[in-house]
């Protein structure tokens, strides 16, 4: 499954998944044992968190704290709880400020804009934030720092964001290069590629 951690290459033929699409092992076999529920469970999560680019450590704890929270139940289908539950820890990982910052179109990649955020180009409410992990809220106004605007990363930047298309939970302002957080951001479109409940699930055991 794509992750696009290599951003644009992703879309592109030079694609790994493209290039070769049969699973790792030798060619022209394909496996055919299937996976347990604890295999299942543990691939979601896998592909969850890369998908964020987080480590497990980072992961772990910000479903452990749904868990808390919601207390959402270990059990087969979907309920009220292990729905508001999943919504609210895509809440979390959308609203991170490297997430944003990639939502943005300020960045090919999760990675690049935790790379971004560390090194120190932009503003939160005005105040320089140098941490990815740090969680916005709403109303909160994202800006590239005035400094970094000439910077090699933000060259030929307003050329690209021209063709990006941002979440309806963010409004851009391209001319002041600055971002509001007007509402908050749903299941519904941040489309993990993944079952949450599954994860609750691994969590849980």
């Amino acid at each position: 499954m794509k992750l696009f951690l290599k951003g644009e290459r992703c879309l592109s033929p030079k694609c790994a998944i493209v290039r070769n699409p049969t699973p790792p092992g030798p060619r022209g076999k394909r496996r055919r044992s299937a996976l347990s529920e604890y295999g299942k469970e543990l691939r979601e999560k896998q592909e969850l968190k890369n998908w964020y680019n987080l480590t497990e450590r980072q992961f772990g704890k910000y479903v452990r704290s749904i868990l808390e929270k919601h207390n959402a139940p270990v059990s087969k289908g979907k309920t009220a709880k292990t729905e508001n539950a999943s919504t609210a820890l895509i809440k979390k990982l959308e609203l991170r400020l490297d997430n944003v910052v990639y939502r943005l179109g300020f960045s090919t990649s999760r990675e690049q804009a935790r790379q971004l955020v560390s090194h120190g180009h932009f503003l939160v409410n005005g105040k320089s934030v140098k941490i990815p992990f740090y969680e916005l809220r709403l109303n909160d106004k994202i800006a590239v720092k005035p400094s970094s605007v000439k910077k090699a990363a933000f060259q030929n930047i307003l050329v690209f964001l021209k063709k990006h298309i941002n979440p309806t939970w963010i409004t851009f302002n391209p001319e002041k290069l600055e971002a509001e957080i007007i509402e908050m951001p749903t299941l519904e479109e941040a489309s993990p590629p993944v079952e949450i409940p599954a994860i609750f699930e691994f969590y849980s055991r």
